[in-house]
This record gives C-alpha cells, structure tokens and sequence, in this order.
C-alpha cells in the first residue's frame, strides 16, 4: 500500500533505519543522517541537473560518496554523439562537502577544488547552476537558470532495501524550464526555456554495494501547460513507496508501479521499440529510441557503473487524478537501465 507523507518528520529512528517509508508531494524529511553515523562509510549523497533541450544534454553532479567527492560535467550532442565531460575528485570525505539537507527548499551550496567550481543557489523561484573548469585544455563554463513554478510538486520517496539500515531516499524535480549556455573554449552553446527543460535527481542513502535500477524521465508542454513524467523501478522495497508519478501544471499526479513490457536487455535490443505499461492503467507510453548514451565505467566487472541511458520520441496516453487523458505525441524523454558496483 502505498503510503502518502503529509507531515514533516524524521527520516530515519533511532536506531538508523527508516522511521515511515513513503512518498510525498514536497519533500517532507528531516535527513537526520546523524543517527546512522557507525555506517557513514557507506553513505551517497548527490545533487545531479540533467539539462536538455531535445538535442544537446548537459549533466551537472556533485556528489560525495565518503570514500571521495566528484564534481562532474558532461556535454552529448544526442544528434551527432559528439561527447565532452571533465571531472574532479577529492578523495576520503567523510566528514567534509557534506550535501545539502533538503533540496526542495532553499539552499546554497559551493564547492571549489583546483580549477573547477560549482555553484548551486536554489530558491523557490530557481535553481542556479554555474560549473566552471578546463576539459581537453580548454576552459569551460556552464550556467543555467531553472525556474520553478509559483505552486512545484515534485516526488520524493524513502524507501528501505532488505540489509538492516540501508535506504534510498530520493527527490525528482520535474519540469524546470531552463535558459542558460554552455561556454567551451571558442564555442558557445545557448539554451532557451521555450524548449529546454532540467530535472534534478537529488538523493541520499545507504545502499548494496550490488544493484540496479530503471530511471525514466522527460518535460515538455501540452497545450500551454508543463507536463512531465517520473518512473523508477528495481531499486529497493517499494511496497510502500513507488517513484513514479505525472506532473501537469506543477501538481503531483501519482500513479502505480510501471514497468516495461520486455526488458531491452534481452537480446541487447536497446534501440527496439520500449512500452512503458501501468499497474492502474493510467500510463500507457512508447519510446522510440534514436540515441544509446552508453558508458561502462565498471572495469573487470567489479567496481563501477554500467550505464545505457536510451533517449527517444515517447508516444501514447496518461490519465490525470481527475480522470482527464492527455495525448502524448513525439515528446522527447529518456530511460536508463544502470548497473552498479560500488
């Protein structure tokens, strides 16, 4: 039964495990980490802005997971593969460049190491993004201005894995209509809110060293008004929260669980067409995929990420809370099937 959090409250009790899984509208959790401090070592914690107006994607991310702090950039041209990122790392941080406590509200939080810097000043109004660095000798600096509607739901959720105090706790912030550019040596890349669009997987936990999930995502504009989708599955205990929900006009639409009807996967078929089907009938969506970003940073199979983040033109139907079906036409959006060791 999926359990709705309508009051803030502690996320974890004293003994470190989740105090009440569910979900909610705005994210509602005290992270009250400290009560898990003997497992610290184990902790993630990230901020990550994927930007992307159809054609150009931007991902921004920081994130600490105790054994070292990364901050990263990547730049894909989904219509040509062109590729560029850069990274910095700083290792053992346990007790330093510890994230912010809620990202659904306003903060503020900068991180400076040798050349890169990144910025993330957010407000209920936006959230302002500045990453500056060097990548293949060239100086690169990227800023976004991601503007929030006057009322924003989004989706947060904890939820446990079977290992005694291990969780996942998210937030996704749909529909954040963008401007900003992109600044790489000589070239400017510039991006409009009439067409570009950011969401902001901010998360937290303590999970397996081994596991994988499924993460889809997209925003866009029907008939003057912000729509978006999130769908999540295969990552931890769902029975009382699932992270999958629509957001028309900045309401939090929530639906059941969604799956795929055939793993893509199978066959190593990621370019097949992919059907996205809900338990409650409410969601019924296929993507037709153009472009594989694909990454293995796992080496020899033991540490790492195995990544193929598929992007496509999603077609079909969703059915609001109040019954109202919206027609999905050639709107761009992307899943990933992820694989981690780490």
């Amino acid at each position: 039964m999926q359990n709705e959090i309508t009051a803030r409250q502690d996320l974890l009790d004293e003994d470190g495990n989740l105090a009440n899984p569910g979900w909610c509208r705005r994210n509602l959790f005290n992270y009250n980490i400290e009560k898990h401090s003997p497992s610290i070592m184990r902790l993630k914690e990230w901020d990550f802005y994927q930007v992307c107006n159809g054609e150009i994607m931007v991902q921004i991310n920081l994130f600490n997971i105790s054994l070292a702090t990364c901050a990263t950039f990547g730049f894909v041209d989904l219509k040509t593969g062109r590729k560029f990122d850069t990274m910095s790392i700083e290792l053992y941080t346990p007790a330093k460049n510890r994230l912010n406590k809620n990202g659904d509200c306003q903060n503020y939080f900068a991180y400076s190491k040798g050349s890169t810097k990144i910025i993330l000043d957010v407000t209920e109004e936006r959230h302002h993004l500045v990453f500056e660095g060097k990548c293949r000798g060239k100086a690169l600096r990227a800023e976004f201005f991601c503007h929030r509607l006057p009322h924003h739901e989004s989706i947060t959720i904890a939820t446990p894995f079977k290992e005694k105090g291990h969780f996942f706790y998210t937030n996704k912030i749909n529909c954040l209509a963008t401007e900003g550019s992109v600044l790489f040596g000589d070239e400017k890349f510039e991006f409009s809110k009439d067409n570009t669009y950011t969401v902001l997987d901010w998360g937290r936990g303590i999970w397996p060293h081994e596991n994988m999930w499924y993460w889809a995502n997209g925003s866009t504009m029907i008939d003057g008004r912000l729509f978006g989708f999130e769908l999540t599955w295969g990552f931890g205990n769902t029975e009382r929260a699932t992270e999958t929900a629509l957001f028309y006009d900045g309401i939090c639409h929530k639906i059941s669980s969604v799956a795929i009807e055939k793993d893509s996967d199978i066959d190593n078929k990621w370019m097949d067409d992919w059907h996205f089907i809900s338990n409650d009938g409410r969601l019924d969506l296929t993507m037709t995929p153009f472009y594989d970003n694909y990454s293995n940073m796992m080496p020899f199979n033991l540490v790492g990420m195995n990544t193929h983040q598929v992007h496509g033109l999603w077609n079909g139907t969703v059915i609001l809370d109040d019954g109202t079906k919206l027609e999905i036409k050639d709107m761009y959006a992307f899943c990933e099937k992820v694989y981690n060791k780490w």
